[in-house]
């Protein structure tokens, strides 16, 4: 069994949930063993970003994106919600941050108010 520690991000969204759900939520990442991540297959994937080995595990509703931190400790980076803008950015490493979607979202709703005039 692992270690499970988790980011600033990772714990916020825990933090979000109910305490009783937080059992839930975190109990896929919890139960993961080492011959799992020696050998990734659905539901948990193994991808390498900007020099570092991740990993996404899928849960009922949250994606846990964790790295391998030692051999005992598992180190949740970021824990999304499943069809969320946020996971599909980090799955496709597109390069546009949220003030960038933002911007641009703004900038759409002008341009459909200006057709209109």
């Amino acid at each position: 069994m692992f270690q499970v520690t988790f980011s600033a991000q990772a714990l916020g969204e825990l933090k979000k949930l109910d305490p009783l759900v937080q059992l839930d939520a975190i109990e896929p990442i919890s139960t993961l063993k080492p011959e799992a991540l020696a050998h990734p297959r659905e539901p948990l994937d193994r991808f390498v970003r900007g020099g570092l080995t991740l990993y996404r595990l899928r849960g009922d509703t949250l994606r846990y994106y964790f790295e391998v931190r030692g051999e005992e400790v598992l180190h949740v980076l970021y824990i999304l919600h499943h069809h969320s803008l946020e996971d599909f950015l980090l799955r496709n490493r597109l390069p546009v941050s949220e003030t960038q979607l933002v911007e641009q979202h703004s900038k759409f709703w002008k341009y459909l108010e200006s057709l209109t005039k």
